[in-house]
């Protein structure tokens, strides 16, 4: 485990980081030899980087974590000497962010505050153009000299990594603890539906964890293979904190936003239903979902909010047509928003203002947020918050942490949740929440 980091903010020190053209090392190799913490990110058009330890760590708390960790992010690029050969091996902050402004305490979240972002000390690189190993540093000992140095120590140690061998196993599943149970979910909907049918809410999204006890240590690499492999056009992460034992990941369809100059890209991911057995009964469900008054009155909540939301940053915005997403085990309806800014904005600032979209919250979102907090008996933590990474130049790409899970060694906790409108039923939601629990759970069972 690396050694404690100081805030560079705090201390005004410098910034170093080399980049170099290697060949291909395995990921899971690369991923089960990086050093605690550990990042991933991958996704769909861009690069996928695996992270080891930290060169530095921003943290905050509170409702003004956006702007905190944006203004020390800044100031850690500010004074950098980087010499990256591409963009993508360029060096980035990677991390995210709790659901709630007061972040959450009690286990699994217990390591993970408000906002954490991690810089790494050794990042590798996959991308269109070749692998790339940059290797950061920041501090009295950021100098070209060392980094160098240690990039050739870094390159010669992947070069030798051992062949990682086929992806393992489920871990298998022993036990399962719901956090609620269906006479308190049905209870907590038709609440909700009361206070949306009495005008206080429009929309408000419900969730539940399901903690799952593994027969054997659930081993990282293998699981984000897994699910590489069955969900290739999904967000997939990892974030770990410096201490403990736990590890956040998902493999999420939801893209909160990307900012690259003044362009930027978001979307309405809302409104679900399952995957049919036959290509005719996948298509009948889709068409179904497609014309659902319920499931098109959602979706459309969640598309005017984000385009309210994105209006005040953009010079002109436009919203494609509405389709339907096909992943491994449901179907959603998905549109797709793009805008041009008016001026320069960093990423931050958009995912301020785009957290929580009402795919996640509700509207309005004071209201929504009272209402979770009301009905939910459990901590979200980062669930459904976001992840995702930011340059020096501001720009950055951010997921919604949903289809996700926090593991501890042989414990796995899932969450899923669902959007509950006015003509909710309170049985047919729990049915969609346990198929959303399947991304991942499909994964720990044997």
């Amino acid at each position: 485990m690396g050694a404690p980091q100081r805030d560079p903010v705090a201390v005004g020190e410098g910034l170093v980081s080399r980049a170099v053209q290697i060949p291909t090392p395995p990921f899971r190799a690369v991923l089960a030899d990086a050093t605690t913490p550990r990042t991933v990110w991958s996704a769909p058009g861009e690069a996928t980087v695996v992270g080891s330890d930290a060169a530095a760590t921003l943290t905050a708390n509170g409702p003004d974590r956006f702007r905190r960790i944006r203004d020390r992010a800044e100031a850690l690029f500010e004074t950098g000497d980087v010499h990256a050969g591409t963009e993508a091996a360029c060096p980035r902050l990677f991390g995210g962010f709790a659901f709630h402004d007061d972040g959450a305490e009690r286990p699994p979240w217990t390591d993970f505050p408000g906002a954490r972002f991690v810089f790494p000390r050794v990042q590798v690189t996959y991308a269109d153009n070749g692998t790339w190993l940059t290797v950061n540093a920041v501090g009295p000992d950021a100098t070209p000299e060392a980094v160098e140095t240690r990039l050739e120590e870094e390159r010669e140690r992947l070069a030798n990594l051992p062949d990682p061998g086929p992806v393992g196993d489920p871990p298998g599943v022993t036990d399962r603890t719901r956090t609620t149970d269906l006479d308190d979910w049905c209870t907590g909907v038709n609440a909700a539906v009361d206070r949306i049918r009495s005008g206080e809410l429009q929309k408000v999204v419900l969730a539940q964890a399901l903690e799952c006890s593994l027969e054997e240590r659930l081993s990282i690499p293998d699981i984000l293979a897994r699910l590489a492999e069955k969900y290739p056009d999904c967000h997939r992460f990892l974030v770990e904190p410096a201490s403990g034992d736990a590890s956040f990941f998902g493999a999420t369809p939801e893209r909160l936003v990307t900012r690259h100059g003044r362009t930027v890209e978001t979307g309405a991911l809302a409104g679900t239903t399952g995957r049919g057995e036959t290509p005719a009964e996948d298509e009948w469900l889709a068409e179904e979902l497609m014309d659902s008054e319920k499931n098109v009155h959602e979706h459309e909540l969640v598309a005017d909010a984000i385009r309210d939301q994105l209006a005040p940053f953009a010079a002109s915005m436009s919203t494609g047509e509405r389709t339907v997403r096909r992943l491994a085990t449901v179907q959603h309806l998905w549109t797709p928003i793009t805008a041009e800014l008016a001026r320069d904005e960093h990423v931050l600032d958009l995912v301020e203002a785009l957290h929580p979209t009402p795919a996640v919250g509700g509207l309005p979102p004071e209201k929504a947020l009272d209402t979770i907090r009301d009905t939910e008996p459990f901590d979200r933590g980062w669930y459904a918050a976001p992840v995702g990474w930011i340059d020096a130049a501001g720009n950055g790409s951010f997921a919604v942490a949903l289809r996700s899970a926090v593991s501890t060694g042989d414990v796995a906790t899932l969450f899923a949740g669902v959007g509950v409108v006015a003509d909710s039923d309170p049985d047919r939601e729990w049915d969609e929440v346990q198929l959303k629990y399947r991304p991942i759970l499909d994964e720990l069972e044997n």
